[in-house]
């Protein structure tokens, strides 16, 4: 068994910023179909989308060409879980969005992988 250390907020925010870079890269689905548990729900604005719609939507979506985190926290949620919560903002040519964001990271197989992810208009 893997016991959560100090380390956890580096740990859920590098994976974090793994995610963000390979939607930036353009590896968005294939991160993610990875990353996330067979379970998985993301929630947007006006929607709640599953593992599938989820890997559809980064095939269908062009990628953020960059982004930044502000205002990361760390939750701890027992001894293999968390939630990373912050600001987003991303860049697209001229399109941009400021989001408030959290994901919820569940330690499994030696892994950390993405439970549950909310964003909301900042």
């Amino acid at each position: 068994m893997t016991e959560i250390t100090d380390d956890l907020p580096a740990r859920l925010l590098h994976e974090e910023h793994a995610g963000w870079r390979a939607i930036v890269e353009g590896r968005g689905g294939e991160h993610y179909q990875r990353a996330m548990t067979r379970d998985a729900l993301m929630v947007v604005e006006g929607a709640m989308l599953g593992r599938n719609e989820i890997l559809a939507r980064f095939r269908a979506t062009p990628p953020w060409e960059s982004y930044e985190l502000h205002e990361p926290a760390v939750i701890r949620l027992g001894d293999r879980a968390g939630i990373v919560v912050y600001r987003a903002v991303a860049r697209r040519g001229d399109d941009s969005v400021n989001l408030r964001m959290s994901t919820t990271y569940l330690y499994d197989d030696g892994a950390w992988h993405v439970a549950a992810h909310q964003q909301t208009p900042a």
